[in-house]
């Protein structure tokens, strides 16, 4: 009787892929955990100062970043001097990962997931 050899384990490679993005305008900001804080607080700050021809920008954060994309848009309300107004929609947003594998034998694996987002409205109000 032979004995049966060790089961045949195929390795994967994880490769999540990017969520589909709203069309970007440019007043669209996507915040992202890799660039600095200073920095996408500084070019939402240029985009709506006066004279820029941007009335209002979107701020918009996905999982990790939400936390970061709020703080951004409060510190531009407090900059603001009560002349921002700050308008926040939250939403669900499916992703897709896909497992590839290392050889060419088996098909890739593919599943969805669920991650929260938020899109915060910064828009400039006019004096009264």
């Amino acid at each position: 009787m032979s004995e049966p050899g060790p089961p045949t384990q195929t390795e994967y490679a994880l490769r999540r892929r990017l969520p589909r993005r709203l069309p970007r305008r440019r007043s669209d900001i996507y915040i992202n955990m890799k660039t600095d804080f200073k920095a996408q607080l500084s070019r939402c700050q240029k985009l709506l100062a006066p004279g820029s021809g941007c009335p209002e920008i979107c701020i918009h954060g996905l999982g990790l970043a939400i936390n970061r994309a709020i703080n951004i848009a409060l510190q531009l309300e407090a900059t603001g001097s009560g002349s921002l107004c700050l308008a926040a929609n939250t939403s669900t947003v499916e992703l897709a990962d896909v497992a590839e594998p290392e050889g060419d034998s088996d098909e890739p694996l593919a599943r969805t997931r669920n991650n929260s987002a938020i899109h915060i409205r910064v828009c400039r109000v006019s004096p009264e």
